[in-house]
């Protein structure tokens, strides 16, 4: 079974190629972005002078939150295209093999209807994610060396300044799990795509997001309440995070800011695991999801596509 899974999941990374070169480019732009403002900001010589310095003596903890907020803008972009990859990912992957008639060769190979969808539903899931985990900490090490030359042509210590503050693990441990935690919990969306692309024979984006529009309307104006657009928002919150309350923090208050960054706060410290897996919206979505997957292997062995 796991072999078996193992070969469809290649199998679809090389059906679709944008899973790992989307990131791929993103992180490259990334990158290069990274390189025009230094050499953008180097133009201001005195001025980054006299901000390298002054960065030099900020604590530990200072800089550790500086570089973790450089480090979360770069995921940032990352995570947005992984969900837009995902979704395009699902209400393609069986919609084309029907387009284009790849169907009729897979169903002659010895493997079943189940496993094939369970491996498109493991690679929205779970490789999607992997993927884009590892094209962002690529990127952040590509973004770190390139200020670390920069910083040291200017004369700073590169590894004071960087190096001995960034707080890496701390920061791949916290965006493995938001990666893996945003698709469980947008789980019902990933279920309903996979299902529409089963099912629809033109336009599967189109068909997939009309219902998610037009119900909500309808049910505000036939009944005047508006229970689906509030589970359909609710299901966009995703219930990870707690601990230090930063919502009323005023960034042009340098005061609190440096309070804030002087206490040393750790993206860790504001994961809660047990409130996410206790939260019944998980696995009622997941309950939803496994639903909707079953009707689209229904669809993908009895429909006929001859």
């Amino acid at each position: 079974m796991i072999q078996t899974q193992l070969a469809l999941i290649r199998r679809e990374l090389w059906e679709h190629r944008s899973i790992y070169v989307t990131p791929a480019a993103i992180g490259i732009i990334v990158s290069l972005l990274m390189v025009t403002g230094q050499v953008a900001v180097s133009a201001m010589g005195q001025h980054v002078d006299f901000a390298l310095l002054g960065a030099t003596a900020l604590g530990e903890n200072e800089r550790a939150a500086a570089l973790t907020g450089l480090m979360t803008l770069i995921s940032l972009p990352m995570l947005f295209a992984m969900w837009i990859l995902t979704i395009f990912y699902t209400l393609d992957s069986l919609y084309a093999e029907r387009k284009d008639r790849s169907i009729l060769f897979w169903r002659s190979i010895p493997v079943t209807d189940a496993e094939t969808v369970t491996s498109k539903l493991l690679t929205a899931l779970i490789v999607i994610p992997l993927i884009t985990l590892l094209m962002i900490v690529v990127t952040q090490l590509m973004v770190l060396i390139i200020t670390s030359v920069w910083v040291s042509i200017r004369g700073a210590d590169a590894w004071y300044l960087i190096w001995g503050a960034a707080p890496l693990f701390d920061t791949w441990i916290v965006t493995l799990v938001v990666l893996l935690a945003v698709p469980l919990w947008w789980a019902p969306f990933i279920g309903w795509f996979l299902f529409v692309s089963a099912f629809t024979k033109r336009s599967p984006f189109l068909t997939a997001f009309m219902p998610l529009i037009v119900l909500p309307m309808l049910e505000k104006i036939f009944l005047n309440s508006s229970y689906l657009a509030t589970a359909f928002a609710d299901r966009l919150n995703l219930p990870l995070f707690t601990g230090t309350d930063l919502s009323d923090l005023k960034l042009d208050n340098m005061d609190e800011v440096r309070t804030v960054a002087e206490s040393g706060i750790s993206l860790l410290s504001l994961l809660d695991l047990s409130g996410y897996f206790a939260n019944p919206g998980l696995w009622a979505g997941m309950a939803v999801c496994g639903l909707l997957v079953t009707a689209a292997i229904y669809l993908r062995r009895y429909r006929d596509d001859s």
